[in-house]
């Protein structure tokens, strides 16, 4: 079985859990190959029932206690763009798609997701783009994301202080 796992993490987010459920976007997930569909839909007035996408087992919760196994289990992340979502993706070394939220002001999730897709982490749209690039996302070209390394950082410190 082929998974996704779509979370918009503590916040609200209906546009994109009733993007991804919508008619268009679930055929398109499933001439992909996908079968399952797991939505963490967060404080929104929205939580779609089991039967609701025809063609895909998809179950949808609020919160959990942690969110992890659902990732790790997902062939597919598509996440609102939280810098705590994407970099728990990212960090699973899991294919992420982050649909950028454009109705919000000063908008710091397009610029993470931006910076992140520039140095080839990630894919990103918004809500109103997200069938088009359900269809033609490629992650191929994706470079795996690296752990951070902060016994660099110890070192340089250690070093610098004339401790090492």
């Amino acid at each position: 079985m082929t998974r996704v796992f779509v979370t918009v993490g503590t916040t609200k987010f209906d546009e994109l859990i009733e993007n991804v459920i919508s008619e268009e976007n679930v055929k398109v997930l499933i001439d992909r190959g996908y079968t399952e569909l797991t939505l963490q839909v967060g404080h929104g007035s929205h939580l779609p029932s089991p039967g609701s996408c025809s063609g895909l087992k998809m179950d949808a919760f609020r919160f959990k206690d942690s969110i992890s196994d659902d990732m790790k289990q997902a062939d597919l992340v598509i996440s609102h763009a939280g810098a705590g979502s994407c970099l728990e993706a990212l960090g699973a070394q899991k294919a992420l798609l982050v649909v950028v939220n454009d109705k919000l002001m000063d908008n710091h999730q397009l610029e993470l997701a931006r910076q992140l897709h520039s140095n080839s982490h990630l894919l990103y749209c918004t809500c109103s783009t997200l069938t088009e690039t359900l269809k033609t996302m490629d992650f191929s070209t994706l470079m795996p994301f690296l752990p951070g390394q902060p016994q660099n950082f110890a070192k340089f410190l250690d070093k610098a202080l004339g401790i090492a």
